[in-house]
């Protein structure tokens, strides 16, 4: 999940919410979105390449 700041910059955030704070968790903060969807991606790639 990708939001924007008020800062103009874009932040990663997990899809699930932690348990443990109840919040989801801050998966980087980057310049732009494009930067953050293609950190998204490789995000999901090594989740699940066993």
């Amino acid at each position: 999940m990708i939001r924007k700041l008020r800062s103009g910059e874009y932040r990663l955030y997990s899809r699930k919410i932690d348990p443990r704070t109840g919040r989801r968790r801050n998966l980087g903060t980057f310049k732009s979105r494009r930067a953050a969807v293609k950190h998204e991606r490789a995000v999901q790639y090594f989740k699940r390449r066993g």
